[in-house]
C-alpha cells in the first residue's frame, strides 16, 4: 500500500506545473470581500455567488424538455477536505468524478495512446505537457456516462494555459467551487499526517489518532507533510487560483471549508441545486 500511495504521488508531482509566467490576472477588475485572518483573499463577485447562471461560451443545444446535466469544477488547498466532498457530490447527483491524476495513472495503465505518450516524459523524468493532459481530459469527459450523468473535474484545470485549452474546446463548468479554509489550519492537517504501511489508512495525530500503540509504532509521515514544504504547496495552489479567476470569474465560488464536513457540503448541496433549477427552469422558459 505504502508503494502505491507514493506512486500515485509521484504521478501527480509530473501533472503540469503552476501558471509560473504564464498571463497574469488583470488586477482590479474584481473585488475583493474580507477574509477571515490566515487564509488568502480571492477576486470573486459576491453578487455572483447566488442565483449561478450558465456560461454563454460553453453552451449546448438543449434536448427538449429535458435539461443538460451538471457540470461541475471544484478546486481546493491541500488538506482542505475536498477528497471528502467530492464523494459526497458524487453520491447525491450521480456526478462522474474525474481527476487528472487518476486519469493519468488509469491511461498509462492500459496502455492508451496518450498514455504511452505520457510514460515517455515520466520516464525521462519530465513533466506532461498540457496537451496531452487536457486530450485526456476532453477524451473522458466526452464519454457517454459524463455526457449523461454531468462530469465532477477534481483539482483542473490548475494554470491560465490549462483552462483556455478546455475553453477552445469548449468545455466549461456550470459552477466552479473553491473550498477556502485558513492557512494555520491547512499546516495542521497536514503536518498530523500519518499513513499505516500495511493497510494504507490514512490517520491523524490530533482529529484521528490510531486505534492503539502498535498501529502508533509504524505510522510513517510523507516527506513533504511538512510545515515548510505545506507552505510552499499552498503558495503554488494560490497562484494557481489567481490564473482562473479571470476565466471562471461568473461561475466561482468559494466554500468555508472551515467547518464540519456536512456544515460544507450543505453550502455545496445548496448552490448545486441551485444551479441544477436554473437548468430546469431555462430548458421550460
Amino acid at each position: 500500500m505504502a508503494s502505491s500511495t507514493a506512486a500515485a504521488a509521484a504521478v501527480t508531482s509530473l501533472l503540469p506545473p503552476p501558471v509560473g509566467a504564464e498571463r497574469p490576472v488583470p488586477q482590479g477588475r474584481l473585488l475583493f470581500r474580507a477574509s477571515r485572518a490566515g487564509s488568502r483573499p480571492l477576486r470573486l463577485n459576491p453578487a455572483r455567488h447566488h442565483g449561478l447562471s450558465p456560461a454563454p461560451r460553453a453552451a449546448k443545444a438543449v434536448e427538449a424538455g429535458k435539461a443538460d446535466p451538471l457540470n461541475v469544477m471544484i478546486a481546493g488547498a491541500p488538506a482542505s477536505g475536498k477528497g471528502t466532498q467530492c464523494e459526497l457530490i458524487k453520491a447525491k447527483y450521480g456526478l462522474v468524478h474525474i481527476s487528472a491524476g487518476d486519469l493519468l495513472r488509469a491511461e498509462i495503465a492500459t496502455g492508451t495512446d496518450n498514455g504511452k505518450q505520457a510514460k515517455e516524459f515520466m520516464e525521462k523524468g519530465q513533466l506532461v505537457p498540457d496537451e496531452i493532459v487536457v486530450n485526456m481530459v476532453k477524451g473522458r469527459l466526452l464519454q457517454p456516462d459524463a455526457q449523461e450523468k454531468g462530469w465532477l473535474l477534481d483539482g483542473y484545470p490548475r494554470s491560465y494555459s490549462q483552462a483556455m485549452a478546455l475553453e477552445t474546446l469548449g468545455i466549461r463548468p456550470d459552477i466552479f467551487i473553491l473550498l477556502d479554509v485558513p492557512d494555520e489550519l491547512l499546516v495542521e492537517r497536514v503536518v498530523g499526517r500519518r499513513l499505516d504501511p500495511e493497510t494504507g489508512k490514512i490517520y491523524h495525530l490530533k482529529y484521528s489518532p490510531p486505534e492503539n500503540e502498535e498501529i502508533a509504532s509504524r505510522l510513517t509521515q510523507r516527506f513533504d507533510d511538512t510545515e515548510e514544504k505545506v507552505k510552499l504547496r499552498l503558495q503554488t495552489h494560490y497562484q494557481n487560483i489567481e490564473s482562473l479567476v479571470s476565466i471562471y470569474e461568473d461561475v466561482i465560488v468559494k466554500v468555508n471549508g472551515n467547518t464540519t464536513v456536512e456544515g460544507v457540503f450543505g453550502e455545496i448541496e445548496k448552490l448545486l441545486t441551485s444551479s441544477l433549477d436554473k437548468k430546469t427552469e431555462m430548458v421550460g422558459s
